[in-house]
């Protein structure tokens, strides 16, 4: 493997590099994904209760405490639970749209990473060719097929090492991709849901009780016989 490397030119180090730096990207993003999850529909059945005993204190103490984007979200539309539904629905949707750039980030330098990969490697395979060409034409056409395979050699080394950097690149791409896309829609679960609960909270306040009619129907009787006595 070092030969390899050291047999590759400079674009090697280059694209050793970006292998890394890709590397890094992944577990990164990995590790605040796994921190960014949670069980939404076991948060929300928890914060039911509080909401319909208006008690958004303690569930906003719920929402700071969980620390993830789907609890900023809550959080948002807990502090203002006294607007009107459509105000609401503006509330969450702008504080889920705070939310994605923090779900992406990173994850364009690595599919940069995925496509650029190949191209640096493309381009090592024409320097190195080049290089053998140059030194053919200057031996005045006096070389050996050996010498030649060997110019070859170096110059593919680029070649394969920068499909070894996009390939895992691309695959991570795409798995945090559709990592981002799943906390997305728990972010917009999120905030439908607690839009819901608080409206039916406010709802319950609204209801007004009627006595039954058969306990008025005796009382309008006895009203109307004494009209006629």
């Amino acid at each position: 493997m070092i030969d390899l490397i050291s047999k590759g030119g400079p674009l090697v180090w280059l694209l050793i590099g970006c292998l890394c730096f890709a590397g890094a990207i992944f577990i990164e993003r990995l590790a605040y994904f796994h921190r960014a999850s949670m069980n939404i529909g076991e948060f929300l059945a928890g914060l039911a209760s509080l909401i319909r005993r208006k008690n958004f204190a303690e569930a906003l103490q719920e929402c700071v405490a969980t620390r993830v984007p789907a609890g900023r979200v809550i959080h948002a539309a807990l502090l203002r639970h006294h607007a009107p539904r459509d105000q609401l629905k503006e509330i969450v949707q702008e504080a889920g749209q705070l939310e994605v750039p923090r779900l992406e980030r990173f994850l364009g330098i690595l599919n940069a990473i995925a496509h650029a990969g190949p191209l640096i490697g493309l381009l090592g395979t024409v320097i190195g060719l080049l290089d053998s060409f140059t030194g053919l034409a200057s031996a005045n056409g006096v070389a050996t097929h050996a010498d030649v395979a060997r110019g070859v050699y170096q110059s593919l080394i680029t070649s394969a090492l920068g499909l070894v950097v996009a390939i895992p690149a691309y695959l991570s791409f795409a798995f945090l991709s559709a990592r981002a896309r799943s906390l997305m829609h728990d972010l917009e679960r999120a905030g439908i849901e607690i839009v819901n609960l608080i409206e039916d909270a406010k709802g319950s306040d609204n209801i007004v009780e009627f006595r039954p009619a058969e306990t008025e129907a005796p009382k309008a009787a006895k009203r109307v016989r004494g009209l006629k006595g």
